[in-house]
């Protein structure tokens, strides 16, 4: 028998094969394993991340959710062989200007992440803003590009 990591997982995935999103609430699926909630975020994090393909939304209290998007395979490689794993200010804007130039995504597309990534980034230490701004950047990336493939 595996770990109840493994149980949540297979849960999870059997659900997401039946559709590219679920959306559950994490004290009802803690209820249902019998385990707190700390260990479905676990779960989360660990098996759902974006390198393997997921997006995660979450809201936390009373009402919370989790929602859990399946986006394509291929994309997290693709945006990951495009986006580094730091960037300078300069960089993002030039990449993101590539970008569009290049047709991946639109100018609005563009203007928006240039606005998120300086918003998202103030007040942020300046030696960890570059990792920070790579880390947000992908994200953007495979969040536009898995709305344009649906």
């Amino acid at each position: 028998m595996g770990s109840l990591a493994d149980l949540i997982e297979q849960y999870l995935q059997q659900l997401l094969a039946q559709a590219n999103q679920v959306e559950l609430q994490r004290r009802e699926l803690a209820k249902m394993f019998r385990c707190v909630p700390s260990q479905i975020n676990y779960v989360l994090e660990t098996r759902f991340t974006v390198d393997r393909g997921y997006l995660i939304e979450s809201r936390r209290g009373g009402g919370g959710f989790i929602r859990i998007y399946r986006i394509q395979k291929e994309l997290p490689r693709r945006i990951a062989d495009v986006v580094p794993e730091q960037l300078t200010r300069e960089e993002a804007e030039e990449l993101l200007e590539t970008l569009a130039e290049q047709g991946e995504i639109h100018e609005e597309q563009a203007l928006l992440a240039r606005y998120i990534l300086e918003q998202s980034l103030q007040g942020v230490a300046p030696e960890v803003e570059p990792l920070i701004r790579a880390k947000l950047l992908a994200g953007i990336l495979m969040v536009y590009k898995d709305r344009d493939n649906y």
